[in-house]
């Protein structure tokens, strides 16, 4: 097992590498006006470069840089609920990091505007019902949590995962990106929103509560088709 900085450390640069990438390409897609590959763009970025750290930092930290992904692997028994502290306060910091940067360089554009660009916090622009907005996190991220377990069991053929959690993170932006959210990371939406601020910080909430539920049922649903 590796030494338990080396893991915390792995987190944070995760998830500094998935908020920075991500949320980089969707606030440049939005200054630009959606550029040329718009959504699809978006969803590429935050599911390629999830891909990528599935083989980069995962035989270090497992590549969780995500607490929805964390609290259900303690619960299931694959990571000791002693490093659970430590992953999610790293998951943080490395997504608060990631948006201090981007705000910086993109200070650094003729005509961009903090209030008016943003730096690709999760809304709600659709104008929502709670209840609907909480509903497309809770399904997407139990889908998610769902996919990641089945396909690091043990007994799954070795090498794919990366293609497996990178790709359903791509198809969940196509379908959550458009309608704001598409988040199911708590660690993704409270970076950006502390440091966008205004409405992002009032709405967060849905975006950290939601994908922990979310995480829960996925896990349960793991354990409905598989018993380790």
């Amino acid at each position: 097992m590796n030494h338990p900085f080396k893991s915390y450390a792995a987190e944070f640069i995760g998830t500094f590498a998935l908020v920075f990438m991500g949320t980089a390409v969707a606030t440049l897609q939005g200054f630009l006006d959606y550029g040329s590959t718009g959504w699809l763009g978006i969803s590429f970025a935050f599911g390629f470069t999830l891909m990528g750290l599935v083989w980069a930092v995962g035989p270090v930290s497992g590549c969780h840089v995500n607490p929805a992904v964390t609290l259900p692997m303690a619960a299931a028994g694959r990571l000791s609920w002693s490093l659970v502290p430590g992953y999610i306060i790293a998951q943080f910091l490395g997504a608060l990091a990631a948006s201090a940067l981007l705000l910086a360089l993109m200070k650094g554009l003729p005509g961009y505007e903090l209030a008016k660009h943003g730096v690709a916090a999760n809304g709600n622009p659709q104008q929502m019902s709670i209840a609907t907005l909480f509903g497309w996190e809770l399904i997407m991220t139990a889908l998610f949590l769902l996919t990641i377990f089945s396909v690091t069991r043990k007994e799954s053929p070795p090498g794919f995962a990366g293609l497996a959690i990178g790709g359903f993170l791509f198809v969940a932006h196509l379908v959550g990106a458009p309608l704001g959210d598409a988040s199911l990371n708590p660690a993704r939406s409270l970076g950006p929103a502390i440091i966008q601020g205004g409405d992002a910080m009032s709405i967060v909430w849905v975006f950290i509560a939601s994908p922990i539920a979310g995480g829960a049922l996925g896990l349960g649903l793991y354990r409905l088709l598989y018993k380790d």
